[in-house]
């Protein structure tokens, strides 16, 4: 209550205040037949009562018209509630506040929108009206958690690591490769800026400067277009740092968390766990497991291998095929038709990858179209390698390797979620289960050109040490030293050792990646002047607090999110604007034959 007129803020009066007089200020979140309201900041409620007496009359003519919403201030006296009439779900339960004085500061009108966290709202409306929608207790507490945690963050790195926190330009220039970038015209003809998608070349340029140790709540662009859940601006956790390797990175990061991590979320235990790569997508088919349930991808390849099948001969005839399968605990009960219809059909739209049915009969026996060919011995090592239960469903696919096990990964997500629908717990709501994936490929083909090749996260990435030889013979076969932090299914944070040989660096973008090294010439340069080796990570904060307040999406822990499409609803933005306002960048809108229909009109 430092440097306001307020006394007490409405969610701190207890027993122990009774007899004082307080002024609170708040909104009016609930009045009844002109006898009492509840009055709400940020910190919680009170019940006030409205006076009856003739002396009072005023202030209950005032409480008892105003609107819900109006802010209002309210002077009295704090009384226990009378005997039987506490609320032990209010922190203030105990008492209520008898008003004296008070004052409409400012009245409301018709609301669009109830202020309640029960009242289910329509997204754009939430969007359109988010200072109202601000106002909900979820928000309230989501927004606040996320200040605790950065304000944490930096103690831990600033005051306890010595890191210097730095912030880095907005206006820059074109990356090549990764994500797609927002350009920002500029005044001379044809010269564009590019927001970054990341401080990436800064901090690298801040340890070529000698800062060992650089940090930034940083702000971060991506015109990545309609992806659900992704935001075009977002903010990441940006760390750098000199004569570092992965394990160091590593340890920074967990005891990071350890120390910014909110209580009552429990505690998280350290070292996180780790796994290549090759391991994941093998075991879970994603570079990003959720660890918190089973149901692992199991290779029964060799357990298939002596039949005479002929779907599973063809997939073992090609270089990288398999034949792999994950059992799904109870799916007789839980797992209607329908839902494993459903299964399949997002195996083949998805994938293109048929999915073959198994199921485990009471008696111990197999059902499914394969038994006939498979016989005792060989359904016996199938129900051992897959320890298949009664009652278990069995889901296989053959084929290639990778799409073999992205296929089941995708179904073994899916399948969790039916699982819990009907009513299976299998994933802890309050567990936290942390990963670390290492060893990712250095480059990938690219999509519409697999003979080319690209940065699998982006071209300073250093190869891994005992694949050098190999980025100079084979580059498809080197690992990189980038490591991913997963966090129940989800990427929350991403880094690696990058390449500090200016010689390394151009052969990288030249002779691998076909890319025009004049874009980066500044950054080579650099690296030139005595760079020292350094590496980094970043974390995503918005998908982190998401996770730990688990909300149903990252725009529900940021303060003005922008809509699915990328539009702010409430300002409207994008905008048009004048083609005098367009002049003096040298641009003009060469519009769509329908849109200028319409704009005449």
């Amino acid at each position: 209550n430092s440097f306001v007129t307020r006394t007490n803020t409405c969610g701190e009066l207890r027993a122990a205040h009774v007899g004082q007089k307080v002024t609170l200020y708040g909104w009016v979140q609930y009045q009844r037949r002109g006898l009492f309201l509840v009055l709400r900041d940020f910190q919680g409620l009170t019940q006030v009562i409205i006076p009856q007496d003739e002396a009072h009359s005023h202030v209950k003519e005032l409480l008892s018209s105003a609107p819900l919403e109006s802010v209002v201030r309210v002077t009295g006296t704090v009384s226990p509630r009378p005997q039987g009439q506490e609320n032990p779900k209010m922190p203030t339960g105990d008492i209520e506040v008898k008003a004296e004085t008070a004052e409409i500061l400012n009245s409301c009108k018709k609301l669009p929108f109830e202020i309640k966290d029960f009242i289910k709202k329509s997204e754009a409306l939430r969007m359109q009206y988010r200072y109202l929608d601000l106002r909900s207790s979820q928000l309230q507490r989501a927004l606040r958690l996320r200040s605790r945690v950065v304000m944490r963050m930096r103690e831990y790195l600033c005051n306890l690591h010595g890191f210097v926190d730095v912030e880095t330009p907005t206006l820059f220039k074109r990356t090549p490769g990764g994500a797609k970038e927002f350009l920002v015209p500029s005044r001379e003809a044809g010269k564009f800026y590019s927001l970054p998608q990341s401080p990436q070349q800064f901090k690298q340029l801040l340890m070529v400067g000698g800062l060992d140790r650089y940090f930034q709540v940083a702000r971060c662009y991506r015109d990545e277009g309609s992806r659900p859940d992704r935001q075009p601006e977002f903010t990441q956790i940006d760390i750098e740092m000199s004569f570092i390797d992965q394990a160091g990175i590593q340890r920074l990061i967990e005891g990071l968390l350890q120390h910014c991590w909110p209580e009552e979320r429990g505690s998280i235990v350290t070292p996180f766990p780790s796994m290549t790569y090759e391991e994941a997508l093998a075991e879970y088919g994603t570079d990003k497991p959720d660890t918190r349930f089973g149901m692992k991808i199991v290779d029964i390849s060799d357990v298939l291998r002596g039949s005479n099948i002929h779907f599973v001969q063809n997939a073992l005839s090609y270089p990288h095929g398999s034949i792999r399968a994950i059992c799904i605990p109870q799916g007789v009960r839980y797992l209607t038709n329908k839902d494993l219809g459903s299964l399949k059909e997002s195996a083949k739209s998805q994938f293109n990858q048929e999915i073959m049915e198994i199921t485990c009969r009471p008696d111990g026996s197999l059902k499914s179209l394969l038994t006939k060919f498979l016989g005792e011995k060989e359904q016996s090592e199938l129900i051992q390698a897959l320890n298949m239960q009664e009652g278990d469903v069995v889901l296989l696919a053959a084929g290639e390797h990778k799409q073999v096990c992205s296929a089941l990964g995708a179904l073994r997500l899916l399948s969790a979620n039916l699982l819990e629908a009907a009513g299976l717990a299998l994933r802890d709501p309050a567990a936290f289960h942390f990963l670390w994936v290492v060893d990712f490929p250095l480059f990938l083909p690219k999509a519409e050109n697999p003979t080319e090749l690209e940065s699998a996260h982006h071209p300073f990435t250093a190869p891994h040490p005992s694949d050098v030889s190999l980025l100079y013979s084979d580059p498809t076969k080197v690992r990189s030293q980038h490591y991913d932090l997963v966090l129940n299914g989800n990427e929350v944070g991403g880094g690696s050792i990058r390449i500090h040989s200016a010689e390394q660096q151009r052969f990288v973008l030249e002779k691998v990646l076909k890319e025009d090294c004049e874009v980066l010439s500044h950054l080579i340069e650099a690296l030139e002047f005595g760079a020292p080796p350094h590496g980094g990570i970043a974390l995503g904060l918005d998908r982190l607090i998401s996770l730990i307040v688990d909300a149903p999406s990252i725009r529900d822990v940021i303060a003005f999110p922008k809509s699915f499409r990328g539009r702010d609803l409430m300002g409207n933005a994008p905008d048009y604007v004048t083609p005098e306002e367009l002049e003096p960048y040298h641009i003009q809108v060469s519009w769509p034959l329908e849109e200028k229909e319409a704009k005449k009109n």
